[in-house]
């Protein structure tokens, strides 16, 4: 009795595992191992059917035929998709196992099988044939999870590996324990392997969605660096520094200390871009953005808003004049010559400055009076700074 509702409930989940694997074949750009492994499922489904409707006694009773038959195919998909899943495995010799072996491997169980259902072999030889070719193709599949460059947690790679280990000491121990040993536990041996391949099954799905979900955090993660982030010089965008203002205004609210946003104009830009060309043009904001991050402290906040603008954050100010040696240090950086093909090109920059909370608390106010600041300087001559004073003004 426990055989058939065994047989019943294996096939049962070797099948919803089957369509589970088909579905994960859906997502796009998903490993082709994966289609190997729903129809290693649908094959073991169909090896506990054949046990469950066909005949099993006597010996090289059809249901015994189809169900090696099945298994052989089972392990076939199963090593072929973690060969492409996983890696395919060296031997000790430095060959690699290729597809050939494992064909030819199946094509000599099958013979077997065949030699066993003509009556030209005994059962005992039936089932050493079947174990043989069930251990060596599942300490493949061991090896090639064990040594699988894949990043998988380790205790899913160590579980599996583990669930493989016992399932080959299970199928190399069916002859000698449960035939001949211990006839009477062959049933509960068959209980027990079939739990075994179950569990491994279920962490080769468990492999696939953790894939999954870092595949997806690391696109979320991506597409937020490429929303987030300037793809000509790689500082941070607009976007970003909005999003980061606040964390900028947490250390700003520290006793006695303020916050300066230097808004810098590149000055003699527009003709390098114009009679150099865009190539240059892109090459010397690239030096630019390369002078600034280089300029500042790692709390600091740098970002392209424009063409040819940037926006600078200092956080942790103690003192006014530290705003005026950071303004300088900056505008030292670009008027030095960028050396561009072997052409040297002359910059400056107008960098107007606002103060936190002195001359507003919401990053757009601050950005719009440094704007102001900037355009004073532009107005002036260039190739200098200034802090907002609330006497500037746009003619």
């Amino acid at each position: 009795m426990l055989y058939p509702i065994m047989h019943a409930v294996g096939s049962t989940v070797y099948f919803m595992l089957f369509l589970l694997f088909l579905c994960a074949r859906l997502v796009p750009r998903t490993n082709p191992g994966i289609t190997f492994w729903a129809f290693a499922a649908l094959a073991a489904c169909c090896a506990r059917l054949a046990m469950l409707l066909l005949p099993t006694e006597p010996d090289a009773a059809s249901g015994l035929l189809w169900y090696a038959g099945f298994i052989a195919l089972e392990k076939l998909l199963l090593l072929l998709g973690a060969f492409r899943f996983f890696g395919a495995v060296l031997l000790p010799s430095g060959r690699m196992v290729t597809d050939r072996w494992l064909y030819a491997a199946v094509v000599l169980l099958l013979c077997w099988i065949a030699a066993y259902g003509g009556l030209l072999l005994p059962r005992v030889a039936y089932d050493i044939g079947l174990a043989t070719f069930n251990v060596l193709a599942l300490l493949l599949l061991a090896s090639a999870v064990y040594r699988s460059r894949i990043r998988l947690p380790q205790w899913i790679r160590r579980a599996f590996v583990s669930v493989v280990l016992l399932l080959t000491l299970h199928w190399s121990l069916i002859v000698p324990l449960y035939i001949w040993l211990l006839p009477d536990w062959r049933q509960q041996g068959f209980v027990f392997g079939t739990v075994l391949a179950l569990l491994q099954y279920l962490l080769l799905l468990t492999a696939v969605i953790m894939l999954f979900c870092r595949r997806l955090t690391e696109s979320e993660a991506k597409a937020l660096e490429l929303a987030y982030q300037d793809p000509l010089t790689g500082l941070s965008n607009k976007r970003y520094v909005d999003v980061l203002f606040g964390q900028a205004l947490q250390l700003a609210n520290r006793p006695h200390q303020a916050l300066a946003v230097f808004y810098i104009d590149l000055d003699k830009f527009k003709p390098i871009n114009d009679n150099a060309g865009h190539k240059t043009g892109d090459l010397v904001l690239q030096e630019v953005a390369r002078r600034l991050k280089a300029s500042l402290r790692s709390t600091d906040i740098c970002a392209r808003i424009g063409g040819d603008e940037f926006v600078v954050i200092a956080t942790q100010i103690e003192q006014e004049q530290y705003v005026q040696e950071i303004a300088a240090k900056l505008l030292k950086q670009m008027q030095q010559p960028v050396e561009i093909d072997g052409h040297s090109y002359e910059l400056g920059a107008s960098i107007g400055v606002s103060l936190h909370p002195r001359h507003g608390l919401e990053l757009a106010e601050l950005l719009e009076k440094a704007d102001s600041a900037m355009y004073q300087v532009k107005q002036q001559g260039r190739n200098g700074y200034r802090l907002y004073s609330g006497e500037e003004r746009r003619g």
